[in-house]
């Protein structure tokens, strides 16, 4: 298979999960000032199983984004998916560790992207916040999202899926 054919069908499938991420948006709840949309940490982790870090971050980018054109989304979601997405994407490349792979979105997303948000919040959005004021929230939409993406995740394995979607995306 030329390498024409592998780029779009990866951008076909980095496009799909971009949408989902952004409709998915739609199902988001507030926690102490942050939007958390659990959706958007699934279709990370399924980046890094599927299409790699890079594209991760690029539907992190993209979705977040989009979100935020539409009015679904704060400019938080940039430091958040983005971080958890280049976290949990280089975890999944160098160890091919689902675990470690839902712990590298959660670390990466919580702890790397709540710090991070504090200087948009208090920079650009003018908001008065503690360097880890966003830690929490985004922990608890990335554990939710980490446990739907485990869910589908392990689903696919069992049902042999998961091996074929990722060969199919690698030839």
């Amino acid at each position: 298979m030329t390498k024409n054919r592998l780029n779009v069908k990866k951008l076909a499938v980095a496009s799909l999960l971009c949408a989902v991420a952004v409709v998915g948006s739609t199902f988001s709840f507030m926690v102490l000032g942050s939007k958390c949309a659990p959706v958007q940490h699934m279709v990370n982790i399924l980046c890094a199983v599927l299409l790699g870090p890079g594209y991760g971050i690029g539907v992190a980018f993209a979705a977040s984004l989009l979100r935020n054109l539409l009015a679904l989304g704060t400019l938080m979601a940039f430091p958040g998916s983005m971080l958890g997405a280049l976290l949990c994407g280089l975890v999944y490349h160098f160890s091919r560790n689902i675990p470690a792979t839902l712990v590298g979105e959660v670390f990466g997303t919580a702890v790397l992207g709540g710090m991070c948000a504090w200087p948009i919040a208090v920079f650009v959005m003018g908001q008065e916040a503690a360097v880890f004021a966003f830690v929490v929230p985004f922990l608890i939409s990335t554990a939710a999202g980490a446990l739907i993406s485990a869910a589908l995740i392990y689903s696919l394995k069992r049902m042999g899926l998961l091996r074929t979607m990722q060969e199919h995306l690698a030839q």
